[in-house]
């Protein structure tokens, strides 16, 4: 560990001797007004985090394993030098901290108190992983995810579910239906169960509204997820059985051990419903109506309601901690692999897409997008790959300037209801089409493979994705966004 921060630091260091003469820079730019001026060659960084993330543990999987934190700052000291070449140093500073502080910390934090609290409930007892019991425990699964987030939700179901099925020898579909519907479509109803949702509502999207609207498409596409699945699971069950596998039985109750734990996760859901709930108070707002907060740097700052989510979150991880006992962690299999992977990774994803989002963030209202299909499909397209969260801001933005005289009335203006459905559904959804769509993906996938599932590759996964999940969002177009109406 000392060796990687020694090694970050000198590349710190380096970076900012080689863009110190920017310092001369008065002005720092930001938001559309450096968005117009970046260019897509800064993107090729985060193409190459991508593809690190898609090929290595291919091609050098122990290598990787162990260096997979020199990929990640590799791939963003190549864009930050650049970028700060380019821009000034002032801005390049904004723009990371911005990233870090604004974005990375509280997703990091949130992630890290679910990790927590979750590992600490273990559902023990004699769950037979037959083609029944993992259809009902997907779809209690996919029913929390909109009520303690796809995140919590999936760190509560995914090992009671390896534990049934770890007598099969087929069940790598069930993990990648399980990423498919809890760590992701489940989460539709709520500004609680995924962050685009939540950031809707902080800008003025009603809460009653998204259970109203989005739940036609999520009934439609669990229900056909779900039959697709037992269609699946029933031919890999028989297959188990012919081989000679069979259940292990022994007569266990089921009990939910740490059961406790729900308060502390209960805390960590109110945490995220006050941060939406409380910039909108007077007392956390100054004169101008602005959010309160600490300043950090240039445009970047920490709002008060966001350092009350960490310090709660926090607490309830600790707390969950101090009053569980350790033999439920053994039970679960906990470690902290899953987590330490997610964190690394995704510092260089949140660093190499920052010019992505710039670009997006200047340049998507002259797209043309102006049908539901095709902010369906766009919006989708993108947080497959970019986080979900600013991806769905931009769209909503974008919605929002198209002049609806009807509709649902946010901060960024008027926008029409299945524009927003539209704009929902691709952001929430297509978050499963790949590992790194939605933080959970990539956490259910190591868990998975710390039980000793052998877990499809990158590009494996997104075989799975094109030929389950794009079918089923064709028949969303044609139900909900019928472009040729």
């Amino acid at each position: 560990m000392k060796k990687k921060l020694s090694v970050a630091a000198i590349a710190v260091a380096v970076t900012a001797l080689l863009c110190q003469t920017a310092f001369a820079s008065g002005t720092i730019l930001h938001g559309t007004e450096l968005g117009q001026q970046v260019s897509l060659l800064y993107c090729i960084p985060f193409v190459g985090m991508l593809l690190s993330i898609a090929v290595c543990p291919l091609v050098i999987p122990h290598l990787w394993e162990k260096w997979r934190w020199a990929f990640v700052l590799f791939w963003s000291v190549l864009f930050l030098v650049p970028f700060a070449m380019g821009f000034g140093l002032p801005v390049m500073m904004d723009q990371l901290l911005h990233s870090m502080v604004g974005d990375y910390l509280t997703f990091i934090i949130l992630l890290f108190g679910l990790f927590c609290v979750a590992g600490n409930i273990c559902l023990e007892g004699d769950l037979a992983g037959t083609p029944k019991t993992n259809i009902v425990l997907l779809l209690i699964g996919t029913l929390l995810a909109s009520w303690i987030g796809t995140t919590g939700a999936s760190m509560v179901m995914i090992r009671p579910l390896l534990r049934a099925n770890r007598w099969r020898s087929r069940c790598v579909h069930t993990v990648v239906f399980f990423i498919f519907l809890v760590s992701n479509i489940g989460g539709a109803l709520t500004p609680i169960g995924d962050p685009p949702l939540l950031m809707g509502f902080m800008r003025g999207v009603p809460f009653q509204w998204t259970i109203v609207h989005m739940l036609p498409l999520m009934l439609l596409n669990s229900v056909l997820l779900l039959g697709m699945y037992y269609i699946l699971d029933s031919r890999a069950y028989k297959k188990d059985i012919a081989a000679g596998r069979k259940p292990l039985s022994g007569g266990a109750k089921i009990r939910l051990l740490g059961a406790h734990n729900i308060i502390f996760m209960l805390m960590i859901v109110a945490a995220v419903i006050l941060s939406g709930v409380l910039p909108k108070l007077p007392m956390f707002q100054d004169a101008a109506g602005n959010a309160l907060s600490l300043h950090i740097f240039g445009n970047v700052s920490l709002t008060y309601t966001n350092i009350i989510e960490i310090v709660i979150i926090l607490i309830a991880a600790f707390l969950s901690f101090k009053t569980t006992k350790k033999d439920v962690r053994t039970k679960n299999n906990f470690t902290w692999g899953a987590i330490e992977e997610v964190a690394v990774l995704f510092i260089g994803i949140f660093i190499t897409m920052i010019p992505a989002l710039l670009f997006l963030n200047a340049h998507g209202a002259s797209l043309g997008l102006d049908q539901p299909w095709q902010m369906f499909w766009i919006t989708g397209a993108l947080s497959s790959f970019l986080d979900n969260t600013p991806t769905y801001l931009v769209f909503l933005t974008v919605a929002g300037t198209l002049g609806a005289t009807t509709g649902v009335v946010t901060t960024v203006g008027t926008v029409a209801t299945t524009m927003l459905v539209a704009v929902s559904a691709g952001a929430v959804f297509m978050g499963a089409n790949t590992y790194i769509g939605n933080a959970p993906n990539f956490m259910v996938k190591a868990i998975a493979e710390e039980n000793e599932v052998k877990m499809p590759s990158f590009f494996g996964y997104m075989a799975w994705s094109l030929s389950c999940l794009i079918p089923i969002f064709i028949i969303d177009m044609l139900v909900f966004f019928n472009p040729f109406i």
